[in-house]
Parts: C-alpha cells; structure tokens; sequence
C-alpha cells in the first residue's frame, strides 16, 4: 500500500458503513492506519490482513481470539480506552461509524485531537451536538457529514450565503409501511426490518419504520447547520433517490441526487472538496418521482424528536436513550411496535429541565434508560 496514501482510521470498521468505507479506501487506495471493532472477530481478522493497520481495536471479550491472528507490526488493544487512542492517531480523516451512544467518547476524542471527522454517528449530534462543535472549535477539528440526507443538505449549501437560506428539507423513504397497513398494531419485527430501499443494520432499519430515523436527522441537521427546527422539513421521497434539498429565500430549490449506494456520501466525506470517480453506474434518470407529506398520527415518534428539540438541554438525551433500548425490546418480542412512540414519550416527559454538559449527559442517559427499561407496554411480562 502505498505510503503517501491518504490515512484513514475508522471506528466501527465492521458495521455496515465501516464495511463501505473499506471500499472506498480500496477504490481511492487510501491507507486504514486504524480499525476499531466490536466482537465480530471474522471480519475484523480479514480486515486486518488486507490492510495491516498499524492499531486494530476490539471488544475485551475476544481479544484471545484476535491477538494471535494479527499481521506482523499491527498492536491490539481494546475497549474504549483503545478506541479513544485510535480515534486521536495522526490520520488525515477519522470516519466516525460507532452506533448509538458507544460512539459518543471516540468521536469526542477525534475532535479534541484536531482531526477531520467524517460523521456517521447521528447520536453525537443528536445527544451532544453544543459539546462536539466546542471541541470541534478548541481542537482546530472539522466535521463532515457521511449520513446521505446531510451529506445533500451540506453539498447543497456549499457556495451559498448563510442569510439566503430559506429552509432544509430532509427526504424520508417512508420505510415499509407507507403505504399500510392502517393498523400498525400487529406489525411483526420481521416485517419491519424490510426495508424497500436501504440495507441497514437492524437498529436503523427499524427506526426507519417507525420514522424516528428522520426524527433523529431532523435532531441532528438543527444542531450540525444551527438550523431551527422550525426551519427543517420533513418530506416523504420514496424512491430515495433525491437526499436532500435547500430552500432559497428567492424560491429556488438545490438538492442532491444519488443511487442508493451510501459509499457515495462517504467517499465525498472523505475526499471533499474532489469529486474522484466511481465504479458506480450512472443513475438513470427514468421514471416518476414522488412527494408526500408524512402521516404524523400513523408515525407520531417523528413530532416527539421535534418536541425534544424544542424542550432542548437534556431532552433529546432522554428521547435517545429510550429508543436506543426501546427497539432491542420489540425486535425480542418485548414491546409491540405501537408501543416504540408510547415508550418515547412517557420517557421524554420525564426528561429533566437541566442544561447539557458532559457530566450530566452520562447521568441523564442512564436514568432514561431505566425508565425505558421499566415502561411496561401491551406486549411481554
């Protein structure tokens, strides 16, 4: 590999983003200086003797298991004292990929080191989007968005005068149950996780049908832009196709067209301002294309991200938290998929009026944890 080549670390090297921003790196040849993994010791291993990174950081558990399987000159350690290390090594991008609240430290540490991030972890925004950008600004860092919508939404606004904005606009797939049935109560956990546009992780996937996903981007583009949620909208696009879309104060419209292939957000995250090319086909631009407005009564977690928004300080820390442990129980038979929202909000209007910081984000993300964990819905003991 060539040694000049760009250097990338990578947290979450063996999710679903990690896994395509590894193609990526081998389309451009850039160089993973870093892996950062979880327990899928299979994919890592292979991961590591393709590209013999210098640091390969895993899950205590299964360090045995990986340890004598490394390539000569590439160092383990483990956890999140290992990942924060990786997260903080001389790379010219860190590709933030850790799901949920696990990825908070890591991205933290990226920041503080002055690196470029590219974001894929939305709870870093959603949960801590004032303390990222202050470290972000101590630590000469920057932030570019890998999520498809804002990734359109930060393409769309390059070049244009803050002052001439009008409004975002995110675009929604309107998940599997879009078009019914009416009565959502009897929804299975394998009929929501098939999702008619996007292979996602199950976490995403289902919250892609409950439409909290767009909940949590409207959370994030208000705090990644300084955007007010009165000015970020939510329009239904079910062919996925059109990721984002800026409203101009003299009625034009910008957006970001794409296939459904999200190693194109994260190879412009990694390459940006160059637009490299792609082994991608070109997109065909054949066929209808569809507006909706989302079904609010149908899907009501969307409203609840606005509303934690709108309370601010620790709310949208309580609304995370409950959903983080409120879809391991439905997809395990513990809750029923209607009550996902009723969940949500009994937690949210528990959430303390108290300002954000990082001393008390840890403390509110237990406590709504607990009270996730003891909402007691129409489903299991």
């Amino acid at each position: 590999m060539d040694p000049a080549a760009k250097r990338i670390v990578v947290l979450g090297s063996t999710g679903s983003i990690g896994r395509q921003t590894l193609d990526v790196a081998r389309w451009r040849g850039y160089r993973p200086v870093a892996l950062v993994a979880g327990r899928n010791v299979e994919v890592l291993l292979a991961q590591a003797a393709e590209f013999r990174p210098k640091l390969v950081v895993c899950h205590p558990e299964v360090a045995a298991a990986v340890r004598p399987h490394l390539p000569a000159g590439t160092r383990l350690a483990t956890g999140e004292d290992g990942a924060a290390d990786a997260a903080a090594r001389e790379a010219d991008t860190v590709v933030a990929a850790i799901p949920g609240m696990a990825g908070l430290a890591p991205t933290a540490a990226a920041l503080r080191a002055g690196r470029h991030v590219a974001l894929a972890n939305k709870e870093a925004m959603v949960v801590a989007g004032p303390l990222m950008w202050q470290l972000a600004e101590a630590g000469g860092a920057t932030i570019t968005p890998v999520d498809s919508e804002h990734s359109a939404l930060y393409q769309a606004l390059l070049g244009e005068p803050r002052e001439a904005v009008s409004s975002l606009v995110l675009t929604a797939s309107g998940g599997p149950f879009l078009h019914g049935p009416g009565d959502l109560s009897s929804v299975t956990p394998r009929q929501a996780l098939a999702h008619p546009t996007w292979s996602m992780g199950p976490k995403v996937t289902i919250d892609s049908a409950t439409l909290f996903n767009k909940g949590l981007e409207v959370l994030e583009a208000h705090f990644l832009f300084d955007m007010p949620l009165s000015r970020i909208e939510v329009v239904i696009h079910p062919q996925s196709l059109i990721h984002g879309l800026v409203r101009y104060r003299d009625g034009s419209i910008k957006a970001q067209i794409g296939p459904h292939d999200m190693r194109l957000p994260i190879q412009y995250a990694l390459s940006a301002p160059e637009r490299p090319p792609t082994p991608l086909e070109p997109l065909p631009l054949i066929g209808s294309w569809e507006f909706l407005a989302p079904d609010r009564a149908r899907f009501p977690s969307l409203d609840l991200a606005y509303r934690a928004g709108a309370l601010g300080g620790l709310a949208p820390v309580y609304l995370n938290a409950a959903d983080e442990v409120a879809v391991p129980r439905f997809l395990e038979g513990g809750l029923r998929f209607l009550d996902i929202p009723r969940l949500l909000e009994a937690v949210l209007a528990g959430a303390p009026s108290a300002p954000l910081s990082w001393d008390a984000l840890a403390g509110a993300d237990a406590e709504a944890r607990e009270a996730a964990g003891a909402f007691r819905g129409t489903a299991g003991p």
